[in-house]
C-alpha cells in the first residue's frame, strides 16, 4: 500500500527490554491503513533482532530505518522524512499503547486530535485526565498548555501530516529536555482544531533510565525553550501567546523543576546556585495569574531558605 491513513513512528535506542512489547501493542491495533516506521538509532543491545523478529513475523506494513546515534529528535525527525501518512503518531520504544490507540485517533477531518494517557511507576497507575468537550480549538488548546490547566504530552496527539511538513516542523536535535512539547506548540500553531476522546490508550512507561530522570539540572533548560517558542509566536504576530510564556509557562515550569529538585533530594544551595546562574529568580518574579500560586512564588523570592525548610517539613509530615 502506497497510501496509509497513519505513519506510526517509534524512535528506538538500547530499549530491549521494553521494544518487543511496544511493537507487539502496535501491531496489534483495530484500525486498517498504517505503517509502523521503526527508527533503530545505533542501537548497541539486542534491541535490532528484536524489531527484525517482531516486525517480520507480522502481518503489518513497516519500514526499519537503521542511523548513526544522534538522539531522539533526529530519529523521529528521519521517521518523519519517510512516513506517508495523511497523519502522524508518535510511540516511544518503552512505552505501550492499547488496541483501539488508533481508531480512537483517527478521524481524517480534524488538524489533530487526541488521546488520554496513564503513567505507569512499577505498579501505581496515574488516573487520566477527562475533558468535558470533544473538540477545542488548537488556539485554546496552546493556551490551556500554557497555562498547564491540563496535563499534556506531545505523544497524545496525532498530526496531520501536511501541517507538519508544509510548515518545516522539526524536532530539535540540540535539545535533550522538552524538545517534545516545543515541537506540538509550534505545530499546533498552525491548525484549526483538536478533536479530543477521553479513551485513556497510550501507557507512559516512567523506569529509572528515563531521559527525564538522569536529565539532572538540564530540566532548567526548558527555560530557555519556552523562551525561543515565545520568539517563534512573536514572529508569528502572536504576542498573546508569548506574554503566556513568559507570565505564566515559564515561571511555572522553574517553580515545578524547583520543587522536583527539592522532592527529590538536591542540595539547597546548588540548586538556588544554579537558579541564580540563570537569572531564574527574576523570570519567576513575572508570574501573572491565580493568587494561591502567586503567594507561593512570593514567599519563595522572600526568603528561598525559609520556604525550603517549611516545604521540607511539610513532605516529611506527608511522607
Amino acid at each position: 500500500m502506497d497510501n496509509y491513513k497513519v505513519s506510526v513512528i517509534v524512535p528506538v535506542y538500547n530499549a530491549e527490554e521494553y521494544i518487543g512489547a511496544t511493537l507487539d501493542s502496535i501491531i496489534n491495533q483495530d484500525f486498517n491503513s498504517y505503517e509502523i516506521i521503526v527508527v533503530d538509532d545505533g542501537s548497541t543491545d539486542q534491541s535490532p533482532e528484536i524489531i527484525s523478529e517482531k516486525l517480520t513475523k507480522s502481518t503489518a506494513d513497516y519500514r526499519i530505518i537503521r542511523q548513526d546515534n544522534a538522539g531522539v529528535s533526529s530519529a523521529r525527525n528521519r521517521g518523519m522524512e519517510d512516513a506517508t501518512g495523511e497523519y502522524l503518531v508518535f510511540i516511544d520504544a518503552d512505552d505501550y499503547v492499547t488496541g483501539n490507540h488508533l481508531s480512537e485517533l483517527y478521524n481524517g477531518q480534524t488538524d489533530f486530535s487526541m488521546v488520554q494517557f496513564i503513567k505507569k511507576e512499577n505498579d501505581k497507575l496515574s488516573t487520566p485526565h477527562r475533558f468535558t468537550t470533544e473538540s477545542i480549538t488548537c488556539d485554546e488548546f496552546i493556551k490551556k498548555e500554557l497555562r498547564m490547566e491540563m496535563p499534556f504530552n506531545f505523544w497524545q496527539l496525532m498530526y496531520k501530516a501536511s501541517i507538519i511538513k508544509e510548515n518545516s516542523i522539526r524536532f530539535n536535535p540540540n535539545l535533550i529536555y522538552g524538545e517534545d512539547i516545543d515541537f506540538a506548540l509550534r505545530a499546533l500553531l498552525y491548525g484549526d482544531e483538536v478533536a479530543i476522546s477521553n479513551e485513556a490508550t497510550y501507557y507512559y512507561i516512567q523506569h529509572s533510565q528515563s531521559a527525564i530522570k538522569t536529565s539532572e539540572y538540564r530540566r532548567f533548560e526548558v527555560i530557555e525553550i519556552f523562551e525561543n517558542l515565545a520568539e517563534f509566536y512573536r514572529s508569528q504576530g502572536r504576542d498573546d501567546l508569548a506574554r503566556l510564556i513568559v507570565t505564566s509557562r515559564i515561571p511555572k515550569a522553574i517553580f515545578g523543576n524547583m520543587n522536583y529538585f527539592f522532592y527529590n533530594d538536591y542540595d539547597f544551595d546548588e540548586v538556588l546556585s544554579k537558579m541564580k546562574e540563570m537569572d531564574l529568580l527574576d523570570k519567576l518574579s513575572k508570574f501573572e495569574g491565580d493568587n494561591k500560586f502567586k503567594s507561593k512564588i512570593r514567599l519563595f523570592l522572600l526568603s528561598p531558605k525559609i520556604y525550603y525548610k517549611t516545604w521540607k517539613k511539610l513532605k516529611n509530615s506527608i511522607d
